[in-house]
């Protein structure tokens, strides 16, 4: 990889509405004072950056569950599944990965799977690393079943900043690990309700990259 694809990396088409509104107000903000203006060059880079969509390279190994978001683990602890995903209420080990604004914010798949449902849920916005974020803030949630027929939710949920959860996929889609399944603007938090029996080889305060650091492995009778 070169030096400039170090740092210049593609856009997610999300953004590109944003940075055009970021550098429309920062011409005029250079009208009014170059100060500003310097400092509106620096919100407009910073929302390109945001936005920024570099490829990933998931594990090539059957029965890995990565993560689906860049960030920092910020929970890791027993929890049932949102309600409306209609799975049982057996509480399952949940990992949360909590992303700032500087994090990229396109979400992954953490398993090859078939999505079963998919449920938006209208909610509040509280600060994203909180655990009661992830029963009153704004969600979108998603049920998988793997290709071992064990199944996976996996949770956007907005935060402090965030106020629009983008998903890109809808239910009978058969999605891959690591493929590209939503975003959501400007800071905010995925949960993964892992399988029964399934435990996170990650710990709390761990840096995560989405589609590629591994949380958990299926058991090897069951992986495939």
């Amino acid at each position: 990889m070169s030096m400039l694809g170090t740092f210049i990396k593609p856009m997610h088409p999300e953004g590109i509405k944003f940075v055009a509104i970021f550098a429309a107000v920062t011409v005029g903000l250079f009208l009014i004072t170059p100060l500003l203006g310097w400092i509106g060059v620096g919100l407009t880079i910073w929302c390109y950056y945001f936005f920024r969509d570099p490829e990933r390279f998931p594990p090539d190994r059957d029965g890995l569950i990565v993560s689906p978001a860049d960030g920092i683990v910020s929970l890791i602890e027993p929890a049932v599944p949102p309600a409306e995903l209609g799975m049982d209420d057996t509480a399952l080990t949940r990992v949360s990965v909590f992303m700032n604004v500087f994090n990229c914010h396109v979400n992954r798949t953490p398993i090859t799977g078939e999505i079963l449902a998919v449920s938006y849920r209208p909610g509040k916005f509280f600060n994203a690393s909180l655990d009661k974020a992830s029963v009153d803030n704004e969600r979108n949630s998603l049920r998988l079943r793997l290709t071992s027929g064990q199944e996976l939710a996996v949770v956007q949920i907005a935060g402090l900043v965030a106020r629009r959860i983008v998903c890109f996929v809808k239910t009978g889609d058969m999605l891959q690990t690591g493929e590209r399944f939503g975003l959501i603007r400007f800071g905010s938090r995925l949960d993964v309700y892992l399988p029964p029996g399934v435990k996170p080889l990650v710990s709390v305060g761990q840096t995560m990259v989405a589609g590629e650091t591994v949380l958990a492995q299926l058991a090897d009778e069951t992986a495939t």
